[in-house]
């Protein structure tokens, strides 16, 4: 096999940069150990919080005798990481659509085996996001490290050579999982350490449409969102700095449209519809804010909570704030604005009552402001998706859920990569532009709550996107990696 860290699509790697790739490799083993020759055991269980919703079965590694096998006939693996929530909410809907198409979801977290050299670089790697994250808030910061890595560094062929030689150390974790079974990468390193293991159908689910080196995993075919990232990857767009790299191979790179699960897609008509009601019969407009897994949005949600709060209490405006697994956001929030507390309703760890809750919206009337905290990341995760449909109004980075078929409002991205998303959803209809600070934040809550244009125009365009097939693409991406299997 050829070896992917020193040529990629054809591109040959500079000695520098390939030394510099080893070199890493070799000092993560230092730090994390090489467990290439361990045999783990695999113990395949029904998930215990989104098992019977979505249809998924963890496949962890421990001792013991599985109570369940592989089905290698309907079976896929979703691989996948935990950095921030957005590989997760991706996972979850290539799991949805792969249950409402009558496969068997698989679900293998490359950060979630802590035994592992694979866990432990990944969560190294995820620490170091997080940080980045937080210390993005700081502008020097965010404008001489943060922004470039997100938008430059990470879009280098070199940056993709030093992952590669990582992804030999994550491949172990595929070693005893049949080689059959289509993958899912909804990350490159669960793509690219899938291939390392000689897992024989691959499709990398590309979450971004700034077309980065990051994202690559060749070996695999690529999934993209969006038709306006095709022709960056597609010839390696400025990932070698001014020279003119040679391109990805007509049948590595597909377009299949947003990565939406099942449930959302299938009752588009329904909620945009339940949204024009709403605002037709003076309902309290529904704003979601949701907090992305680093927790960089709490001062955003601050600013909007104390200026909403008249309206919520006039029964003009009601608030979900989904904060994750982030109970201390919560906290700091209830600190900061104690004039919640006589309309907070705190729905903590009970996911049950979380999805009755989501599910008596969809009809019933809602007021004040709802709280939401899960400690376990399924649930909290899952969560936003659930209350998705209820909401009039999205508020969130434009991150994964600028995919999304709900009205949105873009709060300040959390690196420049993200920028595309707002652009992209600007672009179909069903999202404002990107508003990079408070005030402009503000001004577009009042929009959406004076303004009948604006929520109307949105909900028309995602039906209008619908009938186009721009929501489809978990479904696709689900198809893509059975038809590599069945072709064969």
């Amino acid at each position: 096999m050829q070896d992917k860290s020193k040529v990629i699509f054809g591109n040959v790697i500079s000695d520098k940069d390939y030394k510099k790739a080893c070199k890493t490799k070799e000092k993560n083993i230092k730090k994390y150990g090489d467990d290439s020759n361990v045999d783990y055991n695999i113990v395949i269980a029904k998930n215990d919080h989104i098992g019977d919703s979505l249809g998924v079965y963890d496949v962890l590694l421990k001792d013991g005798e599985s109570q369940e096998a592989f089905d290698t006939e309907k079976g896929v693996i979703v691989g996948n990481i935990r950095m921030g929530f957005g590989h997760y909410r991706i996972s979850m809907a290539m799991a949805s659509a792969a249950k409402s198409m009558g496969y068997t979801p698989y679900w293998m977290d490359l950060n979630g085996y802590p035994q592992t050299t694979c866990t432990k670089v990944i969560s190294a790697q995820n620490d170091l996001y997080s940080l980045g994250s937080r210390l993005s808030k700081n502008k020097l910061f965010n404008k001489f490290i943060w922004e470039p890595a997100n938008y430059e560094w990470f879009r280098k062929l070199s940056y993709n050579s030093s992952d590669q030689k990582n992804a030999e150390l994550m491949a172990t974790v595929y070693k005893n999982v049949p080689k059959e079974i289509p993958v899912i990468g909804t990350h490159a390193w669960p793509a690219q350490a899938a291939v390392h293991a000689g897992m024989k159908y691959v499709v990398n689910a590309i979450p971004d449409n700034w077309p980065m080196a990051l994202h690559f995993a060749e070996g695999a075919v690529h999934a993209i969102q969006c038709k306006n990232a095709y022709m960056g990857y597609r010839i390696c767009n400025g990932m070698a700095g001014d020279a003119v790299c040679k391109p990805m191979p007509n049948d590595s790179l597909v377009y299949t449209g947003h990565y939406i699960d099942h449930e959302l897609v299938s009752n588009i008509e329904v909620d945009c519809q339940a949204r024009l009601d709403r605002k037709k019969n003076g309902k309290p407009m529904r704003f979601l804010l949701t907090i992305g897994g680093a927790g960089a949005q709490k001062e955003i949600f601050a600013a909007i909570i104390k200026y909403l709060l008249p309206e919520i209490k006039s029964n003009r405006a009601a608030l979900y704030v989904n904060v994750g697994d982030y109970k201390n956001v919560w906290d700091d929030l209830m600190a900061e604005i104690p004039q919640m507390k006589d309309v907070v309703t705190e729905h903590f760890n009970e996911f049950d009552a979380t999805t009755k809750f989501a599910e008596e919206a969809l009809t019933g009337d809602v007021e004040g402001i709802h709280g939401f905290y899960h400690e376990n990341i399924f649930e909290a995760v899952y969560c936003t998706n659930l209350l998705m449909r209820s909401c009039d109004v999205l508020v969130t980075k434009p991150s994964e859920l600028a995919f999304y078929p709900v009205p949105k409002l873009f709060i300040k991205r959390v690196g420049k990569h993200e920028m595309w998303g707002a652009i992209h959803s600007a672009e179909m209809g069903d999202g404002t532009l990107e508003c990079r600070d408070i005030p402009h934040t503000l001004q577009m809550i009042d929009l959406f709550m004076q303004d009948d244009r604006l929520l109307t125009d949105m909900c028309e365009s995602i039906k209008v996107n619908k009938t186009i097939g721009v929501y489809d693409g978990a479904y696709k991406v689900v198809e893509l990696a059975m038809g590599l299997k069945n072709k064969n």
